[in-house]
């Protein structure tokens, strides 16, 4: 008797998330004569970021897909859930477990991701973009149809009995609506898989929960190298950002994920808004999956799992949700300051990729990127200050001003006007910086415009 976890995912980099539990039941498995060992796969994500991790999409799973079981899910994140139609495609018949919230976004992301996925080897057919002979996409949409009625619900802290002495209990991780660390108990020993954490101020959800201890913990460190130290203003580089961008003529883009981040964003213009922190300019949300998952957020359902106050009604907001392809082009032509919020958050797709277009070479406009953006995304690309993207076949100038992060000492500083000669408008992250005051280094071309008065 033996159980052995396997990494399929979620080592290395931090994507790609897939954990396999294989547990060989004491006295063999009498209710399948013949049957191998028990496999229990935790999370099923995409691997995502640099080509190379990309193409391990495409490679054959590691086991039979037909030989698991059962799929657990830690919450609804691409990089947790994203591979779950590739999986039913290649034979998965198993049952796929999560809570209500993880459930019901896993839908939305799924859809999505499998609409943009055929969109996209469309698109690459049609333009010559592919270097195959014919884009394919990993999945499509009738392969999500296939893994939705394999999808069960569990309960918080109601242990789920998966057969063979083996149990799995949920408890609430504050990372997205739903998500949880899950803990499994096998006649072996028990397994606890944190999933990604939420950090105890999260503005929205309830904070995460201690779990019972167990003999193995997988622990999520994405940010395990760094403090995250609250400033004595929340978000004031961020509205300091906007104030600026406002004041130049400029919009402010935000590349946000379509799940939870989406909702954090608004909750913070909303409270920055309250307090007259930033300008009454209009904010726009262009992204149906955003949209759809601010509604699930939003459900009476849900409210157990927000924050008390956080209702995320957003009073203080000029919001306007855009769902169609030809509101979110009506935002080419504005004319005047707004805030975008758009997906995805690491610029990996949606429609935040016009945008992008369309704004990066005017340097009134400001990006703000608030997320973690993973190596080889365009986001990743804009951090580490690129010279130009390629966006929708087509290479762009980067000339716009970029909020990143924040700077305290000298040296920082230094580099950053160092920069303004070789890099145009950037300001680099710097993510050991403890705290620190917004700078502002505006670019040669940026000051002669300004001299020039051509911004005002």
């Amino acid at each position: 008797m033996a159980t052995t976890l396997t990494f399929l995912g979620g080592a290395r980099t931090v994507t790609g998330s897939k954990y396999l539990l294989a547990i060989d039941p004491p006295g063999g498995a009498p209710d399948r004569p013949g049957a191998g060992p028990r496999r229990i796969l935790v999370d099923c994500g995409l691997f995502q970021g640099m080509k190379k991790l990309r193409r391990a999409n495409w490679a054959p799973f590691p086991v039979d897909p037909a030989s698991i079981d059962d799929v657990l899910l830690t919450h609804a994140h691409m990089d947790h859930t994203g591979y779950l139609p590739r999986l039913v495609k290649h034979g998965f018949r198993g049952s796929i477990w999560g809570t209500d919230a993880t459930q019901a976004l896993t839908e939305i992301v799924l859809r999505d991701s499998a609409y943009l996925q055929e969109r996209d080897a469309d698109f690459a057919n049609e333009h010559g973009f592919s270097r195959h002979e014919k884009a394919l996409p990993l999945y499509r949409i009738g392969d999500v149809a296939k893994t939705l009625p394999l999808m069960r619900s569990v309960e918080f802290h109601r242990p789920l009995d998966l057969g063979d002495g083996i149990e799995a209990t949920w408890y609430r991780a504050g990372h997205i609506l739903g998500s949880a660390s899950i803990r499994v108990t096998t006649p072996d020993g028990s397994v606890l898989f944190s999933g990604d954490l939420g950090r105890t101020t999260h503005p929205v959800l309830r904070s995460r929960e201690i779990p019972p201890g167990a003999d193995v913990a997988l622990i999520e460190s994405t940010y395990g190298d760094r403090e995250h130290i609250e400033p004595a203003s929340p978000h004031e580089a961020f509205a300091a950002a906007i104030r600026r961008t406002v004041s130049l003529g400029g919009s402010v883009l935000v590349p946000a994920f379509a799940v939870d981040r989406t909702e954090v964003v608004l909750a913070a213009l909303d409270g920055m808004a309250a307090e007259g922190r930033i300008p009454p300019v209009p904010v726009y949300v262009d992204s149906p999956m955003a949209l759809r998952s601010l509604e699930i957020y939003r459900a009476p359902s849900q409210a157990c799992e927000l924050r008390d106050g956080a209702r995320l009604r957003l009073p203080h907001l000029r919001l306007t949700q855009l769902r169609t392809v030809e509101e979110s082009k009506r935002l080419n032509t504005l004319g005047t300051p707004a805030i975008i919020i758009s997906a995805s958050g690491m610029a990996t797709g949606g429609r935040v990729l016009h945008h992008l277009a369309r704004m990066l070479p005017d340097p009134r406009n400001c990006v703000v990127l608030t997320g973690y953006q993973a190596v080889g995304t365009r986001g990743r690309s804009l951090a580490d200050g690129a010279q130009s993207l390629k966006l929708l076949g087509m290479e762009v100038g980067v000339r716009g001003t970029y909020f990143i992060g924040y700077a305290r000492h000298w040296d920082v500083t230094r580099q950053m006007v160092t920069n303004m000669f070789t890099q145009d408008d950037r300001l680099l992250e710097y993510s050991t910086a403890e705290k620190g005051q917004l700078f502002f280094i505006p670019s040669k071309e940026l000051l002669g415009c300004i001299a020039e008065g051509e911004l005002f």
